[in-house]
């Protein structure tokens, strides 16, 4: 990153904003009422585009800022399109997050006081979550959900969360009260927006949710109430997401790890232990009165129920604990506990949520145990030990199939061959040696016995080979189920995929199984509570329903969504999108109309509310929790059912009421005119929730009034900053109020706009340097030659030319100034080139040119318009441009040939270590050779009419000269390259000299050059300063470049500072390095050094002692000497030394340096 020398510019520009919003407050220009007439055509002229609420548990983060940004540039454009255009702004306040953050400042007060002393803590290092090594059949239609940035915090006390936002203890004790959050972060939220210098934001429609706020409250009881009429809102059991601790459903809000993650359904295979029971597990039924005489099941949880016909035996882990507990039917279920607490909030038990546990029981107790199981065609098999079984996923007991299931047969493999494993565990040669695997399946390519096939193939020899069985899996186990055909009675012939839902119905009827649910992964509630999957008693919007469902897809098909894979992800959503609770018993909100007991959650009282933007400042009148005064002095308890149909529903006739009639009408007028919402922009994590629900409550509230169905979806990707993703535990994050301060409003705002435009993460880039002059304005030579060819080529009816000179070439030079523009294109020149371009192409696709100088706001056909006139070119400078772009691909070439290993006959040699400085040399003039070689073609196409003769008459000539003799072997190839070269760029080939100062043009692009060849460091030399080799080989226009890797001395960079994420690191110190070159070098090891400006590079007084001595707080410069941009540092290379020199003295700097980060 570029030092920043100093912030006057920077406060300049920050000068200029704060007068200019000074201004804009003044003048209140963004306050926009509807006309007071409201017909078709004045409705058209208008542009409605929202943003979904941020919320309020926090300043706003550059993530935000990105997504509203797009709202934000659209308003701008089409207000210069003379739209009237409406950007409200509300905030959320509705959920659990904010009511649990309080009530947990709460209980630390009361278990540790006010300000609370917590006990110390030692770090504990957290276990890196391992990827799963389960393949799971996935719903291709099901949308993913992410977020872009992590809600578990660093920190295990809310308090200290809270002093990291900047709090005093004084302040935090205020946050135990919910009702403060919402007094205290939406303002600080209105006040950074405005410093970002949003524009036509109504900031008397801005509001807070939950029922703080009466009229927003009564909105959403209205909102509901006519959802349940309309019977799209219903109540019963269905499978969620559950916290047993909160006592209700966990939505993704409500979540600390685990969000996006739903129910994953299983069919649990019921395997009856039968006797004769093993001597060890008849011990544990004789002294346990609750197994006696019940028909006691071994339950296993599988993806794959069809392939129980295939089934040979079933594991179980040795060591694993399993309860037995009593079902609801009296039966005995075995499996794992956190199965067992899962199926008891399921049905499974007499009681919901409780488990009857009638026995703990070790898995090496029922190893050994004959099982009656469904399907399969041996009439009894046995329970087998399994090692690898994991007591976090199913039910702690694994159906085996080792006709497809690669871990099942090398399991089974393993205790055939191994006897002494089967006498540790008891296993008698009768329950493993006769079983063989059930050919079921028939895989194209992998046979009717995929796994011992692939097994085989990979020479799998245990169970232990993980990565091989994983590699197998991976190869049978989704084609099996995708392409594989059954072979058993009764579905013979049949798509594996095609006969799961059938098989898993039919084992259910009969009794050999059940469905159970559990999370797809681990899903921990904020309250710290590991949640289950319950069949729920709730109120929940029925997005499943058919015809519902079709509806939201007549909207979509209207919709624009500026991208194909946005549309992709909606129609994904609408497809797999079922039933999702509307309710929940804790947090903040709104209370259900008709069941006061319950909330609505956050997902669903957010749907419709831009309507409520319509009429927000006519009820509220700027007052965010619309406790104030009403412009219209209308009671929130005068708002009816009656008083919001009418205002929303244009056939509801006049409710009785006392609120004046023009009153009304003008709440009516405001949401006609500016409904429909014309763009909704957001990120595209919430296209599988928040924007499918959008689209099914616009057209459940609005089913036949289909203008007031939503118009557009913007859909954005996560913001990046510096390519990495934001994070607050890195440090690589930035909130609104400081990505200001640090690069002014418009600075953002232009990173913003350059950041990225499709669905795909989007980068945020700190650095903007200097526009170089030769970039900007050789790009505008570029396009005036452009034009002047392609004229030309139109004149002669030469459409092909004039198709490569105005659209190919023209394209060309645009991508070459997006690459060498590494500060950011110059957004003039970008509308200038989009124009020029248009026009040139308009002769031969002039439909497509129509329509974008449409969008380039262009009064007028484009048919009628004049063709654009060229300013004057620099052909030189063109041609240093070439050339730049020409020596940037040659030394990547280069650079990619040194990185090749050299040539070996034993076949070990190893790459070079990559280099990390280049020489290139330049040469002001040929070598002698080619300079009289040159001469003489010159002479003769200048006295030939420029034409140069035959080969034979310049070979002759050129061998008569006595100089060229030893180089005669090179000089014909050459005389043929320049011919050729004549041929392609006319004339100047002969030139002696170039046209343009070659040292110059790599120098005022060394920062490109380096960047783009990932080099510290870049010298560009003239060919005289080289040996003879380089000077043979260095001509003008094609330098000689040689790379290396220059010998350094490692040093350690301690920084003793408190708080400080890298305390220390080594770096290489080379000849010759300033303290610049050591910073930058830092730099790439301690990403949390952003401004290179604050780093202090010091060295001890005394290089022996100094590292030795520990640092004392507050005094880190002591016992140091600063280093400054003059000194330089030396090495020797022999002794590991490094000395210093400033201004004549040299000082030993030892093996330790110090730098402070200001």
């Amino acid at each position: 990153m570029t030092e920043r020398k100093g912030t006057a510019k920077l406060d300049y520009l920050r000068k200029i904003e704060l007068e200019i919003q000074e201004k804009w407050e003044k003048e209140r220009a963004f306050e926009i009422d509807a006309p007071t007439t409201v017909g078709e055509s004045t409705n058209k002229s208008k542009y409605f585009v929202t943003f979904p609420y941020p919320y309020m548990n926090g300043r706003l983060h550059l993530g935000h800022t990105f997504s509203l940004s797009k709202c934000e540039f659209g308003v701008g454009y089409q207000s210069l399109k003379g739209k009237k255009c409406l950007f409200p702004f509300g905030l959320h306040c509705t959920g659990m997050p904010i009511k649990a953050c309080a009530d947990k400042l709460k209980r630390e007060m009361e278990l540790y006081g006010n300000p609370p002393q917590f006990p110390e803590e030692e770090e504990e290092e957290k276990e890196k979550p391992q990827a799963s090594d389960e393949i799971i059949i996935k719903d291709k239609a099901k949308g993913k959900k992410s977020k872009a940035v992590a809600k578990a915090g660093t920190s295990s006390f809310q308090w200290d969360i809270m002093r990291s936002l900047g709090l005093n203890d004084q302040e935090i004790a205020k946050f135990a009260n919910a009702e403060h959050w919402l007094e205290y972060f939406p303002p600080l939220a209105i006040k950074d927006l405005k410093l970002m210098g949003v524009k036509v934001v109504d900031w008397r429609r801005s509001f807070i949710t939950t029922d703080v706020n009466p009229f927003y409250d009564s909105f959403v009881r209205w909102q509901f109430v006519t959802l349940k009429e309309r019977k799209k809102i219903k109540f019963g059991k269905r499978y969620t997401i559950y916290s047993p601790k909160d006592g209700q459903p966990c939505m993704d809000h409500d979540r600390q790890t685990g969000e996006g993650v739903g129910p994953q359904e299983y069919t649990l295979i019921k395997m009856k232990i039968v006797e004769p029971y093993t001597a060890k597990f008849k011990s544990k039924v004789f002294y346990s009165s609750g197994m006696k005489g019940k028909n006691i099941f071994l339950v296993a949880a599988t993806l794959r129920p069809e392939t129980m016909f295939g089934q040979t035996n079933c594991w179980v882990r040795p060591d694993m604990k399993y309860v037995a507990f009593e079902t609801a039917s009296g039966d005995v279920f075995i499996c794992s506990s956190r199965s067992a607490r899962n199926m008891s909030f399921q049905g499974f038990t007499k009681e919901n949520g409780v488990v009857p546990v009638v026995m703990e029981i070790l898995g090496q107790d029922i190893l050994g145990s004959a099982l009656s199981a469904p399907l399969t065609s041996y009439k009894i098999i046995y329970a087998l030990p399994m090692l690898t079984i994991k007591e976090d996923k199913g039910t702690g007991v694994v159906t085996s199939v080792p006709s497809d299931a690669p871990d099942d047969i090398a399991a089974l493999r393993d205790i055939k061959k191994k006897q002494a494993l089967r006498e540790k565990y008891g296993i008698e040669d009768k329950m493993v040696l006769p079983f063989e695997p059930v050919p079921i399946i028939e895989i194209p390519g992998y046979g009717n016995l995929s796994a011992p096939l692939v097994c085989d193939e990979l020479k799998i020899q245990s169970q232990n080979d993980k990565e091989k069985l994983a590699e197998a899996k991976e190869k049978v186990y989704l084609k099996g189920f995708y392409e594989g055909i059954m072979l058993v009675n009764g579905y013979k012939g049949q798509k594996v995929q095609d006969v799961k839902k059938p098989i898993q119905k039919m084992m259910v009827e009969k009794g050999e199984a059940m469905m159970y649910m559990e999370p797809e992964k681990q899903v921990m509630s904020r309250s710290a509570d590991e949640c289950v999957v319950a069949l729920c008693d709730q109120w929940y919007l029925d997005y499943g329903d058919a015809e519902w469902k079709q509806q939201a897809n007549e909207v979509l098909k209207t919709l624009e969504t500026f991208c194909e894979e946005t549309r992709r992800n909606f129609e994904a959503t609408l497809a797999w999108l079922q039933e999702h609770a509307c309710s929940r018993t804790y947090g903040l909100g709104t209370r259900l109309p008709w069941d006061e007991q319950w909330l609505i959650e956050s997902l669903s009282d957010s749907t419709i509310y831009m309507a409520y933007y319509t009429v927000a400042h006519l009820l509220q009148g700027g007052v965010l929790n619309g406790q104030g005064d009403s412009p219209l002095g209308i009671k929130p308890e005068q708002m009816t059912r009656e008083v919001w149909d009418f205002i929303f529903f244009k056939t509801s006739p006049f409710p009785k009421t006392q609120i004046p009639k023009e009153h009304l009408q003008k709440l009516r007028r405001e949401f006609e005119y500016w409904y429909p919402v014309d763009v909704r922009v957001s990120g595209k994590d919430l296209v599988p929730n928040h924007l499918s629900y959008y689209l099914y409550n616009h057209v459940a509230m609005w089913p036949k009034d289909s203008g007031k169905w939503p118009q557009a979806v913007r859909a954005n990707g996560h913001l990046l900053l510096n390519s990495e993703k934001m994070s607050k535990s890195t440090g690589n994050f930035l909130t609104l109020s400081q990505a200001i301060d640090k690069f002014s409003a418009d600075g953002m705002r232009l990173a913003l706009a350059d950041a990225g435009d499709t669905v795909e993460d989007a980068n945020f880039v700190e650095t903007m340097a200097d526009a170089g002059i030769l970039r900007l304005y050789t790009w505008v030579d570029e396009m005036n030659a452009g034009i002047l060819k392609t004229e030309q080529h139109y004149e002669r009816m030469m459409y092909k030319e004039a198709l490569k000179t105005g659209f190919f070439e023209f394209q060309a030079a645009k991508d070459k100034y997006r690459e060498l523009a590494i500060e950011g294109m110059h957004r003039d020149l970008v509308f200038q080139f989009i124009e020029r371009q248009t026009l040139l192409l308009a002769p031969i696709c002039p439909h497509l040119c129509e329509y974008t100088w449409g969008l380039l706001g262009k009064t007028g056909s484009l048919m009628k318009a004049s063709w654009p006139a060229a300013g004057p070119v620099d052909e030189i400078l063109i041609r240093s441009s070439q050339y730049l772009m020409e020596t940037a691909h040659d030394l990547r070439l280069r650079l990619k040939a040194y990185m090749l290993p050299p040539k070996s006959k034993k076949g070990d040699s190893k790459p070079p270590a990559k280099p990390s400085h280049c020489t290139i040399y330049v040469a002001k003039s040929y070598p002698p050779w080619q300079h009289s070689a040159l001469s003489l073609l010159g002479k003769h196409y200048k006295s030939n009419n420029k034409v140069l003769p035959d080969n034979k008459v310049i070979a002759s000539e050129l061998g008569a000269l006595p100089e060229l003799k030893k180089y005669m072997k090179r000089v014909m190839p050459f005389v043929a390259m320049i011919k050729e070269n004549l041929e392609k760029n006319g004339p100047r080939v002969l030139d002696l000299e170039l046209e343009f100062d070659e040292r110059a043009v790599l120098m005022e692009n060394l920062v490109y050059l380096t960047n783009s060849l990932e080099l510290e460091q870049i010298d560009v030399l003239f060919a005289s300063e080289a040996d003879d080799k380089v000077k043979e080989d260095c001509c003008p226009g094609k330098p000689f470049s040689i790379f290396r890797s220059e010998p350094g001395v490692s040093v350690s960079l301690v920084n003793p500072q408190p708080s400080n994420g890298l305390f220390s690191t080594k770096v290489d110190i080379r000849q010759g390095d300033s303290k610049d070159n050591i910073v930058r070098r830092l730099a790439k090891v301690n990403r949390l050094i952003k401004d290179l400006s604050r780093v202090k590079l010091m060295r001890y007084e005394d290089p022996v002692l100094g590292p030795r001595r520990v640092p004392i707080l507050g005094q880190e410069e002591k016992g140091k000497q600063p280093i400054s941009s003059k000194s330089v540092f030396n090495i020797n290379l022999e002794e590991k030394r490094i000395t210093l020199s400033d201004n004549g003295l040299s000082v030993d700097i030892g093996d330790t340096l110090v730098y402070l980060i200001h």
